[in-house]
């Protein structure tokens, strides 16, 4: 049990039936009347946010998310297919489970898979991958401009800003936290 007093970023637990994570606190302390706990929670099953008050005293349930790193095999164009690597077990995911990270893994990548007692419920990719550019406009020879960008597409189909001189068939280096170019490789 954890009481809404001990909250801290990233902690999660059971309320109505629903497993939240704790987003954002803050511990209030008006002059008059008694401490309460503002937080902006996250619903871990559906996704959406919510801000609430706690009273600092109240308990909950401390959710336990266990987070396995699983194989990308293959799409059949309805379910994503993921393999765990030590029992070779392959389990189906639904385009609403996989949809921000599938569009930076391709066959065979490795995935971060997050489950609730046993039941996954999020894929979320490496923070950097490598991807190969397999279309993007032709830079143009002294264009040096600092700063300049062009859009370009890789190979998983994600379409991305890069700098002028990348080419296709490189393959860059991308942070798939906030989608950016990092480097070519």
């Amino acid at each position: 049990m954890i009481s809404a007093g001990e909250f801290r970023k990233g902690i999660t637990f059971e309320m109505d039936g629903d497993i939240y994570e704790v987003v954002d606190f803050q511990h209030v302390k008006p002059g008059k009347g008694a401490a309460f706990v503002r937080a902006k929670i996250k619903s871990i099953l559906n996704g959406t946010n919510k801000e609430t008050t706690f009273n600092p005293t109240e308990r909950f349930t401390r959710a336990i998310i266990e987070t396995k790193e699983l194989q990308y095999l293959y799409t059949d164009g309805q379910l994503y297919y993921f393999m765990d690597n030590e029992t070779y077990e392959q389990m189906p995911f639904e385009h609403s489970q996989v949809e921000d990270a599938i569009m930076w893994i391709k066959e065979n990548d490795m995935a971060l898979v997050q489950s609730y007692q046993g039941k996954p419920f999020s894929v979320a990719p490496p923070n950097f991958v490598e991807l190969e550019v397999t279309e993007t406009e032709p830079g143009f020879k002294g264009d040096t401009t600092s700063g300049a960008n062009k859009p370009a597409t890789l190979e998983t189909g994600v379409t991305i800003n890069v700098p002028l001189f990348v080419e296709i068939g490189d393959v860059l280096r991308i942070d798939t936290r906030s989608g950016e170019y990092m480097s070519r490789v």
